[in-house]
């Protein structure tokens, strides 16, 4: 085991029809399909989009930071 960890950080855009917070479970989902160590996410901006005066889809974009494996 390593005494130190070694982190790469991506950027994503979740949406959601719902809500923010399921925006943000969408994007972190799609990414635990092909990324393994996945460690923390910031919100780094919000909006949304407008259909008849009406929220369409909430989108969010996010950093996601994941551990390089075996660091």
């Amino acid at each position: 085991m390593s005494d130190h960890h070694t982190y790469k950080k991506i950027e994503l855009v979740g949406s959601s029809r719902s809500s923010i917070e399921e925006a943000i479970d969408n994007a972190l989902a799609e990414a635990a399909k092909t990324l393994s160590h996945l460690e923390w996410f910031e919100v780094i901006d919000t909006r949304g989009h407008v259909v008849d005066g009406k929220v369409g889809h909430y989108q969010v974009t996010l950093k996601v930071g994941f551990r390089i494996a075996d660091s």
